[in-house]
């Protein structure tokens, strides 16, 4: 909607209640502007954009008539835009957004690694500058979860097994984004990450994980020092075509429960941020929530702060079009949040756990690229998922790193059978991007296809890798794979053992929830008794 012309923001913030009104005693102002020459300045010429939202990471104004806004700070905020549909940011040689002012007087508290320098007085004005550009409802983005170098040669292995195959492939992307965990628990390695994606050519956001952090720190709200001083806010938001995006740093640090580690979760003034910030935004637009740690608690372990979810999820009621992006737990998996989650609407919120480009911790023996195979506990290959948007829907595609585009099922059937042997052979299908909303057929020699059940198993790929290393009488090369655990995309059938003597087919089909259909195949070996 269009508001009357408004002399000041302060009048904006009374007729429109989406911030706290401005009464602090320090007061950060500006304009944004279009930058129509790309400078990183407002020039005489150059108008300012009215009804654009600017935070300071806990409310949300929106400029007047002339581009103007008013937002009270500390001594410890960050000033940034929120960018509008057909807008672009400008970004530093790294491609990394600058949309963004950090507001730190005395700098960042000493800690082990360094953070924000001081910044010292509050400038008289504090101006975004934002690019017109042509902005189709329709695009992809490129999404990465735990790259997580731990070292240098990480770093080499992160460029070999998945940027390299990228590289020169991205120009149809409107930008990417790491879903956390860029490096472990080094944040002098931002550096070689960022040297690593800047040859993607595309504008990359990142989100905060929990091997990002300064550890050492005492307080949540300061244990991301050195993120800080890298990246800018780790909550924060932009819209791109009919998606509003919020990023959200999900990591309580120290651990509320008991000062130690950490838990998900949300503080006061997060939680602050995203309600004022879905004000701004159209009801018909898909939301999607980008963070680190899963909404979800698996047990009762409350992995993620329960109240947090409920108020979270309360504020996407009015929203029917919403997603989630997660990483961190190192598999890939769905989980639909619904009304014993908090969420007070009929359909539910789809959470994607998405899998990770580091996979298994760079774990198992090197392939042909010279970088560990490192297959998630789950089955799951290492990869990285391309996400489209068409206006307020979605749809992904997580592709295999090193493996052909179409190669979505892994496949594992014995290689013979004795003849006559009746109900001691499976044929088990990992569909890796599948939740148990999609049906999964198979069918041998061509013939009928018939429905193969979900297994709630271990993937006996996993389970003969692991006992390779187990069964080797020297260590093997490498980092030994984690143990293999329960799969939710794994689906099994019993293979018959009446089959003539010789060679067989098996063909697997699956039609997911999305309409779309993928199929693989391999085969066995029927032999005589």
């Amino acid at each position: 909607m269009r508001l009357p012309n408004l002399l000041h923001p302060f009048l904006l913030s009374l007729l429109f209640p989406l911030a706290t009104p401005v009464l602090a005693q320090n007061q950060a102002q500006g304009v944004v502007f279009e930058d129509k020459n790309s400078n990183g300045k407002k020039d005489r010429q150059e108008a300012g954009l009215a009804q654009v939202a600017v935070s300071n990471g806990k409310d949300v104004v929106l400029t007047d008539q002339k581009g103007y806004y008013q937002l009270p700070v500390g001594q410890d905020n960050i000033i940034f835009v929120i960018k509008p549909t057909g807008y672009r940011l400008p970004v530093n040689a790294q491609n990394l957004p600058q949309f963004f002012y950090r507001h730190k007087p005395q700098g960042s508290p000493k800690q082990k690694f360094a953070g924000v320098a001081p910044t010292g007085p509050l400038p008289k004005s504090i101006d975004f500058g934002l690019t017109k550009q042509t902005e189709p409802d329709a695009y992809q983005v490129l999404v990465f979860g735990d790259p997580q170098v731990y070292n240098t040669d990480q770093v080499g292995y992160f460029e070999r097994g998945v940027i390299a195959e990228l590289q020169g492939k991205t120009k149809g992307f409107s930008f990417g984004m790491s879903l956390g965990d860029l490096v472990g628990d080094n944040p002098p390695l931002f550096e070689a990450y960022n040297s690593a994606i800047r040859k993607l050519d595309l504008p990359w956001f990142q989100v905060m994980g929990n091997h990002d952090m300064n550890h050492d720190a005492k307080q949540d709200s300061l244990s991301d020092e050195s993120f800080e001083a890298m990246y800018g806010p780790n909550t924060y938001a932009f819209n791109q075509g009919k998606v509003h995006f919020i990023v959200l740093d999900d990591i309580l640090s120290p651990d509320p429960r008991d000062g130690a580690g950490y838990q998900g979760g949300l503080r006061p003034d997060q939680l602050a941020f995203v309600e004022a910030d879905l004000k701004t935004v159209p009801k018909d637009y898909l939301v999607v929530l980008c963070h680190h740690i899963p909404l979800f608690s698996e047990g009762d372990s409350e992995s993620f702060r329960k109240a947090d979810r409920q108020r979270l999820l309360s504020f996407l009621k009015d929203f029917p079009h919403t997603l989630s992006l997660s990483a961190h737990t190192h598999i890939q998996q769905h989980y639909f949040h619904g009304q014993v989650d908090g969420l007070e609407r009929a359909t539910p919120h789809h959470e994607y756990n998405v899998g990770t480009t580091s996979g298994d911790w760079y774990s198992g023996e090197d392939n042909e690229q010279g970088v560990p195979a490192s297959t998630m506990r789950d089955g799951t290959p290492k990869g990285y998922l391309f996400l489209s948007f068409n206006g307020n829907q979605y749809s992904f595609d997580y592709r295999i790193a090193g493996q052909p585009e179409t190669y979505k099922i892994g496949l594992y059937a014995p290689k013979s059978i004795k003849q006559g042997q009746v109900g001691r052979n499976d044929v088990y299908a990992n569909f890796f991007q599948g939740s148990h909303r999609d049906s999964v057929s198979y069918r041998v020699d061509g013939g009928n296809w018939k429905k193969m059940i979900l297994a709630e198993e271990a993937d006996p790929t996993m389970l003969g890798v692991r006992y390779r290393w187990d069964a080797a009488d020297q260590p093997l090369k490498g980092i030994k794979p984690s143990a293999p655990i329960v799969s939710t995309h794994l689906w099994k059938a019993r293979l018959g053992g009446n089959l003539p003597v010789g060679e067989h087919n098996v063909e697997v089909q699956v039609k997911d929830a999305y309409g779309r259909t993928f199929t693989n195949k391999t085969s066995f070996r029927v032999v005589a008794p």
